[in-house]
């Protein structure tokens, strides 16, 4: 595929880095698990306190046809690192290298920012996502279980009244 170019990405890209979002849900066998909204992401992205950046792979002819996803993270044991939360690249634009330059594009991001280490996950049968993540020769932990709350988890879990007056006052005393 001739003429990529691969940049930082703008709030004018939103809408369509959404669409992406929603077609890896889709492949991802997980539409309906996406609520996050352009809304949400402009505020994120590009508020006063942005929490992610992302790149975009385009072409002048077909626009937008991959993103990478990231933020920045901490090891207790390495420092800071780099989390890589999705690289996208539309079905017909798969092989063509887009993936790669992406990769490379986060890559370059984490060296930039002093980095020590950048993580992601794959989902253990995305096998064409494994093979990439092979051939370039990176680490593939099966050790490691991954632990998530849903929104709905997070309100329903019980914290200790205590320690969340603590968190309230020192955010109230940050403000």
């Amino acid at each position: 595929m001739a003429n990529i170019t691969i940049r930082r990405g703008t709030p004018d890209d939103l809408a369509r880095v959404h669409e992406l979002i929603v077609e890896l849900a889709i492949y991802e066998r997980a539409p309906e698990e996406v609520t996050n909204t352009l809304v949400d992401m402009h505020r994120d992205g590009f508020g006063p306190e942005p929490i992610f950046g992302f790149f975009v792979a385009e072409t002048a002819e077909q626009g937008i046809l991959g993103i990478a996803l990231f933020y920045t993270a901490y090891s207790t044991w390495k420092g800071r690192m780099l989390y890589l939360e999705d690289l996208v690249v539309t079905e017909a634009a798969r092989g063509t290298g887009i993936g790669k330059k992406l990769f490379d594009a986060v890559v370059a991001e984490a060296r930039r920012t002093g980095a020590h280490r950048l993580r992601w996950q794959v989902l253990e049968w995305n096998e064409p996502a494994i093979g990439f993540y092979k051939h370039i020769g990176a680490n593939l932990d099966p050790e490691w279980f991954n632990g998530n709350l849903n929104a709905e988890q997070l309100q329903a879990y019980a914290c200790d009244e205590a320690v969340v007056a603590a968190v309230e006052a020192n955010t109230l005393r940050n403000e």
